[in-house]
């Protein structure tokens, strides 16, 4: 058991749930790349790359740990058609803002100080490209006081 009572399980389970989440992000940036021009797309492609590579550390660490990696979905369902580069940076902000969530419930249950500092950091990260993405949607404001909690 961790130091502040949760236990290894708990927290594996949390990091299980940011890898779904990241699985999702992964997928939903090749719907956010097809439906931008392609001079536009440089940024899907940073943003799917970061979530393929946050998807492969948690996937490692989850091995390590001798616990088993939850695989991908062949598909996910879509919130919304997207059907224009609006469309597109609003999936991506649902992308970044649904893998905030994952990241803030690990950090409410990780107990180890290294996952504690990657959810911090990915949490960072994810909010970041949020930021961009929420400008190319046109939705104000661009910034949440706090990534990842419902309402905020």
């Amino acid at each position: 058991m961790a130091d502040d009572g949760t236990t290894a399980g708990t927290e594996d389970a949390a990091l299980a749930g940011v890898l779904a989440a990241e699985h999702a992000a992964v997928w939903g940036y090749g719907v956010v790349g097809a439906a931008l021009p392609v001079e536009g797309r440089a940024p899907a492609a940073a943003g799917e790359q970061a979530h393929r590579d946050s998807r492969d550390r948690l996937a490692e660490l989850l091995d390590e740990r001798d616990a088993d990696p939850v695989p991908a979905e062949g598909g996910y369902q879509l919130p919304f058609p997207v059907l224009s580069a609006v469309d597109a940076a609003a999936l991506a902000v649902v992308l970044e803002d649904g893998t905030s969530a994952a990241w803030v419930a690990l950090l409410d249950a990780a107990g180890d100080v290294p996952v504690r500092q990657l959810a911090v950091d990915s949490l960072g990260a994810a909010e970041e490209r949020a930021v961009a993405w929420r400008a190319a949607a046109g939705r104000t404001p661009v910034t949440t006081a706090l990534p990842g909690l419902a309402g905020s």
